[in-house]
């Protein structure tokens, strides 16, 4: 196809299709003429379909959430994916119940799932997912594997931040419990003058 076609089929300028395929990162080649053509994508994953997942743990993250899907929509055109789905949540990564993801992952028509970071999808578990994914002929995606170039140092940063996350939300249902209590205790003694 054209790279024009190639540029409004992915939702991006002529502009940055061309810087793409200048810096070579477009399967494409040039005719004599002078039109750039990019060659379709040939692999059985792509026809299934992408999907692009980006999460942040709290509501005022929102603008975080919005980059990190720019970002991944970026990588993906610049692969020449084919995405059906872009799902964004709130949601902690410890949260083992998260129905957008659990969607995309037991959507059968998505070959590949795309993901920024690995803790992105979840903090625990990661390997297994990836696993239970290939034996389906599904694949996981991560544009950034890991924060260090070792496994065990990264595993052990998942633990301490979860560890804090635990902490932290304990110390807030501790607050506002005592909170709740001492506004109670306001009102009975309001009731009782």
């Amino acid at each position: 196809m054209r790279l024009s076609a190639y540029a409004k089929k992915m939702g991006i300028s002529y502009k940055t299709a061309f810087r793409w395929w200048k810096a070579g990162k477009l399967d494409a080649y040039q005719l004599d003429t002078g039109t750039i053509i990019v060659r379709e994508p040939a692999q059985a994953q792509e026809a299934l379909g992408v999907a692009l997942y980006a999460r942040v743990s709290s509501a005022d993250q929102k603008e975080d959430l919005e980059r990190q899907m720019q970002r991944l929509k970026d990588y993906a055109a610049s692969r020449g994916y084919h995405v059906t789905k872009m799902v964004s949540e709130i949601a902690s990564g410890l949260n083992d119940s998260r129905p957008k993801l659990m969607k995309i992952l037991t959507d059968v028509s998505i070959g590949r799932i795309v993901v920024e970071h690995r803790d992105r999808l979840t903090r625990f578990g990661f390997h297994y997912i990836e696993q239970l994914l290939a034996l389906q002929g599904r694949k996981l995606e991560v544009i950034f594997p890991g924060d260090t170039n070792n496994e065990l140092v990264d595993d052990f940063i998942a633990v301490i931040t979860s560890m804090a996350s635990r902490i932290y939300g304990r110390r807030t249902s501790k607050r506002r419990a005592e909170k709740i209590k001492h506004c109670v205790e306001q009102a009975m003694k309001a009731e009782d003058e």
